[in-house]
């Protein structure tokens, strides 16, 4: 198993922005493509103004075979032109779990 986590900073003031439209128009389909979405959240302190999401793959395969297909839907291309004008930088790792980790 490996979690993706990705960030993303987002201009000062629009992360509601990008929040409200990936709610609309972009959840939907990283689920229908994805799955296993372990959560979404906001940052408090530290790096502000970036959102962090988790996704859960049974192994790198996997994670290609559902990204390829994310990847290729064009309504996943007309959210990203919606939204790339609030992101300023994007971070992903992977990460494997321990063999003492919960999600193993």
């Amino acid at each position: 198993m490996i979690l993706d986590e990705r960030s993303y900073s987002i201009h000062p003031a629009h992360v509601r922005d990008y929040l409200d439209t990936y709610e609309r128009e972009g959840m939907a389909l990283q689920v229908q493509h994805l799955g296993n979405l372990l959560g979404w959240f906001t940052t408090d302190t530290g790096t502000v103004n970036e959102v962090v999401h988790m996704w859960l793959y049974e192994d790198l395969a996997d994670r290609e075979r559902r990204r390829s297909a994310l990847e290729a839907d064009p309504k996943w291309w007309a959210f990203r032109a919606k939204t790339s004008p609030y992101v300023q930088s994007m971070r992903s790792r992977l990460l494997r779990p321990t063999s003492f980790s919960p999600l193993r």
